[in-house]
């Protein structure tokens, strides 16, 4: 990948583009298998990344430089990793919605 547009101080979660122009998320592994997962996007600072219905990632802080290139994004590429390497990569579709902070509250 050719860009960094988001990468969190605590090491959660890093935003990437290439120069095709595709997004990939590089989080850490998580438990279990993905299913049925999608992003969901405010168009703003926050995002979630819904891995399957026991779990989902939160991603608060998302820079400004990243906000159009996300809200026009249709998938993105989500890579976990163990360590140095890569333990999962699928697809997964991008949602936006209007105010990502009224749902979860």
């Amino acid at each position: 990948m050719d860009e960094s547009f988001a990468k969190d101080g605590e090491g959660i979660y890093e935003i990437l583009q290439n120069a095709a122009g595709e997004i990939m998320l590089v989080i850490q592994e998580r438990k279990g298998d993905p299913d049925n997962p999608h992003f969901v996007y405010d168009g703003g600072s926050t995002a979630l990344l819904y891995r399957s219905r026991e779990s989902s990632v939160f991603l608060g802080n998302i820079i400004t430089e990243a906000h159009q290139t996300l809200k026009s994004a249709h998938e993105i590429v989500v890579a976990e990793i163990a360590g140095d390497n890569v333990s999962r990569e699928y697809m997964v579709p991008v949602r936006i919605i209007p105010d990502l902070k009224q749902v979860l509250n």
